[in-house]
């Protein structure tokens, strides 16, 4: 993935049967607001060489929700090149200064929050969690933003007090704990990805580790389907939770009357068809009404949070995707979006504030609702 040139593109991805029809360019949610075009990309690889690609500043637009993938007749994958062509630009440097601040700090600290790797379980500092060290049924695998942000820490805190009440047997990694890879990879760093890949599989292993869950879908998702190697079963959050929802020993007993709707996070959804999960345990809290955007599960839209946008700013112009589904969550009635991303729930608390709707609306993991039911 290191070149664009049609020989080694066309050997890895089959481009040469694209029809060139746009589907991936007409259901790419940048597209409209940005220079970006997935159908376009798809035939530059095929037509020149690595230096078309050096000028296209845009290309870190693009969030990898692989819609454009999803939409291909032809089952390519649009997504990747513009992936390799990230690659291309890293190599020769002409990459945003917070892109590269964020890969020097994966480096050098094991995340990309710039934050030290001995502070990465100060989250659960007053919890009494046991280490991966001392064994247990489950990895709870807490992921980068979860660990160091503020506001996502609440949803690790939550998700823990949730599989206590639940009897799950868990453990942490704490400070061994390193960036899973999934956004690297995105960015186009491909050798960093590998390292992380080999140190996480490693320490695994170590431990023997059988089962991880993940606060995130993308982490989730890189576990499950990218890292060579991994013996371990994976889990999102949802999927455990349901099982010990069907089970009996999830009990959700506190009424909550409120209307929640749900966004369907493009690593969870439309990446790894996992949407019915999340639903069931929404609705089964006593007193919630679940609503549906009009364009959810495939259809949903995408927060623009994924791909290293959380590092990136933008070149597209207009208003943010996620910006559009709080005003849509607001006509729809609804008083709290429902998440299930640590990046859907940064970029979703940014846009009630930029819609002018706090103190309308809220934003929270659905573990943060299933804590309020247990409790």
């Amino acid at each position: 993935m290191e070149t664009i040139d049609g020989e080694s593109f066309g050997e890895k991805y089959d481009l040469f049967v694209c029809l060139q029809c746009g589907k991936c360019t007409g259901s790419c949610p940048l597209s409209m607001r940005s220079q970006l075009s997935p159908r376009k990309h798809v035939r530059e690889a095929l037509l020149f060489d690595n230096e078309v690609v050096l000028d296209k500043e845009f290309l870190w637009d693009c969030t990898t929700c692989a819609t454009c993938r999803l939409r291909c007749p032809r089952d390519l994958q649009p997504v990747e090149v513009i992936i390799g062509m990230r690659s291309i630009l890293i190599e020769e440097a002409k990459v945003p200064a917070t892109v590269q601040e964020a890969l020097e700090s994966t480096f050098k600290n094991g995340n990309p929050w710039g934050r030290a790797p001995s502070k990465r379980d100060e989250w659960a500092a007053e919890l009494s969690l046991k280490s991966a060290s001392e064994g247990a049924e489950y990895l709870y695998y807490v992921g980068c933003t979860p660990a160091y942000d503020p506001r996502v820490q609440n949803v690790a805190k939550s998700l823990v007090r949730v599989f206590k009440a639940a009897g799950v047997d868990f453990a942490i990694l704490g400070n061994e704990e390193k960036c899973c890879g999934n956004e690297i990879r995105r960015m186009g760093e491909v050798g960093l990805f590998e390292m992380l890949m080999e140190d996480n599989v490693e320490i695994f292993e170590n431990y023997g580790v059988e089962r991880i869950v993940t606060s995130s879908p993308h982490c989730y998702n890189v576990f499950k389907n990218e890292y060579e190697g991994l013996k371990a079963e994976v889990f999102h959050y949802t999927q455990l939770l349901c099982e010990k929802l069907d089970n009996g020993l999830l009990k959700l007993t506190k009424e909550l009357k409120k209307k929640v709707i749900y966004q369907d996070p493009c690593f969870l959804g439309k990446q790894n068809k996992i949407f019915e999960e999340p639903r069931k345990l929404i609705s089964s809290i006593p007193g919630v009404e679940l609503l549906e955007y009009d364009r959810e599960k495939e259809r949903s839209v995408c927060c623009e949070g994924g791909g290293g946008r959380m590092w990136a700013e933008a070149t597209a112009t207009g208003e943010r995707t996620a910006e559009t589904r709080v005003k849509e969550a607001v006509a729809l009635g609804a008083e709290i979006i429902a998440v299930a991303c640590p990046f859907c729930m940064l970029t979703f608390e940014d846009a009630v504030k930029m819609t002018g709707y706090e103190g309308k609306i809220e934003v929270k993991d659905i573990s943060e609702l299933l804590v309020e039911a247990i409790e």
